[in-house]
Order: C-alpha cells, then sequence, then structure tokens
C-alpha cells in the first residue's frame, strides 16, 4: 500500500472529547480516494459510489500526524475499487481502515461512463520520452 498524504491533526479536527473527529477523517479519506482516482483515470469528474464497513481501530490525538494510503483492488467497467489504511506516522498504529471505496467515473453527461483503464499505472508511465 502507497501511502501518499499526510495530515497534522490540529485543534479544529478535534471532537469533544479530544481525539480525532471521524467525520474529519472520513472527509480526508473521501478526498484522497477522489484524486488517487482523477489521476488514475485521468479524469477530473469521479465521484464515490460506496464504501464499505468503516473500522476505526484507534485513536489520533491533537499533534499527531496520520498518514493515508490507498490500494487499488479492482478496476471495473466505470468504477476503480481500492482499500483504505490511515496509520499514525510515527508509531505505524493503524487508526481506520476501510476494505472497499468505489468510485465512478463519469462522462460529460454526468453518467457513468468506461475508463479503459485494466491496471494502476503512475504519471511518469503516461509521460512520452
Amino acid at each position: 500500500m502507497n501511502f501518499h498524504t499526510r495530515k497534522w491533526v490540529k485543534p479544529g479536527d478535534l471532537n469533544p472529547n479530544g481525539t480525532l473527529f471521524g467525520g474529519t477523517l472520513l472527509q480526508w479519506i473521501d478526498e484522497e480516494a477522489a484524486l488517487y482516482a482523477n489521476i488514475q483515470l485521468e479524469n477530473k469528474a469521479v465521484v464515490t459510489k460506496y464504501m464499505s464497513d468503516i473500522n476505526f481501530v484507534s485513536s489520533a490525538q491533537q499533534g499527531d500526524i496520520i498518514e493515508i494510503g490507498i490500494e487499488v483492488t479492482n478496476f471495473g467497467r466505470s468504477s476503480l475499487t481500492m482499500r483504505c489504511e490511515v496509520r499514525n506516522k510515527m508509531t505505524r498504529q493503524t487508526i481506520i481502515s476501510i476494505e472497499k471505496i468505489t468510485m465512478v467515473n463519469l462522462g460529460e453527461d454526468g453518467k457513468p461512463t468506461p475508463h479503459g483503464k485494466t491496471k494502476v499505472e503512475y504519471v511518469k508511465d503516461r509521460l512520452e520520452t
């Protein structure tokens, strides 16, 4: 799993218990999944279709640095399915795991459209040399 994004847990990210608010963390995950899908599918128009059970394993505190990992598990006709893990950067302790996040590729008409992708590609693989 590749961990591309890091976030610093700040006071505004906390819930009344003084730990990272789950809604904030889910917002970060959704954004990360969308960005990852945008890049892989080479399309800015992708939407979240599905998130499976969310397993909160541990909490994050103010000042913690967390990192969000995404791994592609399946390319569908018009979708991309990933799994996600968020962990504490310093301790490597898992904070949350989501087994399935499905993003759908949209066409200009706003409807699901085939993307033609079958494997993970990196930007360097797309550049002509």
